[in-house]
């Protein structure tokens, strides 16, 4: 039975996966150093592992820490790994920043939550509030296989489903293609857009639209854009909105906006990422 040490189990991103995991049959050690996160380990009837102990038993590392601790402690514990184990990462940034500990003797497992989709068909009330995906939401992955052999990445899709379960696709993907998705197109674009619009909203309140006429005008021209813009409707902008969105992009686009997805930024941005600056 292969053995899973989960780095900071009661993190931010740790604690959804650790949830998952303690209710699968995969014989689990928790790692956190954190008071809170312990506490919350505690509220779940778990103790905590040293790294020593982790590191002697796991044959699977799942290393749900800040991309700028990845690779100060992978560089600890990969050297000391069993020969045939693993870790999987839950980001693209570390491998494609080249932050990952050359090893001979592991294999590196990389995945990522795609989140509930903008049209799902989720019925239960609980399910719909959950937009993270991973806890009543079904949501697809994408994985990758920085290192390793093709068993070596079905072992991989088998506990990432399970540890963002329920999961319908797993998309396997070469590790440059992940990092196109996330950071450039996940956070370099659409989260910003996301910051941008928020704030745009907070204007238009802040020069007298009731909040809550603008929260639910913007929620559902947002929601309708999106259908329209990713085809995914029978309809299509107005004319008059197809002239302003043209307008719009000259006012708030710089010409070659795109360059956000060549290699140097992309590279750019994750080192930015795991450095933490």
């Amino acid at each position: 039975m292969t053995t899973i040490a989960l780095f900071g189990a009661g993190g931010k991103a740790g604690y959804r996966l650790t949830e998952n995991l303690m209710k699968s049959d995969y014989p689990m050690l928790y790692l956190e150093v954190s008071k809170q996160g312990i506490e919350a380990l505690t509220k779940l009837g778990l103790k905590t592992t040293s790294q020593e102990e982790a590191i002697q038993k796991a044959d699977v590392v799942i290393l749900a820490v800040p991309d700028r601790l990845i690779d100060k402690i992978a560089a600890e514990i990969v050297p000391q790994m069993k020969r045939g184990s693993m870790v999987i990462c839950l980001d693209v940034c570390a491998a494609y920043a080249g932050k990952l500990p050359q090893s001979d003797n592991i294999s590196y497992f990389i995945v990522h939550p795609c989140h509930p989709p903008f049209l799902n068909e989720e019925t239960d009330p609980e399910a719909r509030k959950d937009l993270f995906g991973g806890r009543k939401a079904k949501h697809h992955i994408i994985c990758g296989l920085l290192q390793g052999e093709e068993e070596d990445y079905t072992r991989g899709v088998e506990i990432s489903r399970c540890m963002y379960a329920p999961v319908m696709k797993a998309h396997r993907l070469t590790i440059e293609q992940m990092a196109l998705l996330e950071p450039a197109l996940a956070e370099t674009l659409s989260a910003t857009c996301m910051v941008n619009i928020q704030e745009g909203t907070q204007e238009v309140i802040r020069k007298g639209v009731p909040k809550e006429a603008a929260f639910d005008f913007i929620m559902g021209h947002m929601n309708i854009a999106i259908g329209i813009a990713f085809g995914l409707i029978d309809d299509q902008f107005s004319d008059g909105c197809k002239l302003t969105i043209e307008r719009g992009k000259k006012i708030i686009f710089k010409p070659d906006w795109m360059k956000i997805f060549e290699k140097e930024n992309v590279m750019a941005e994750v080192v930015a990422i795991t450095s933490g600056e």
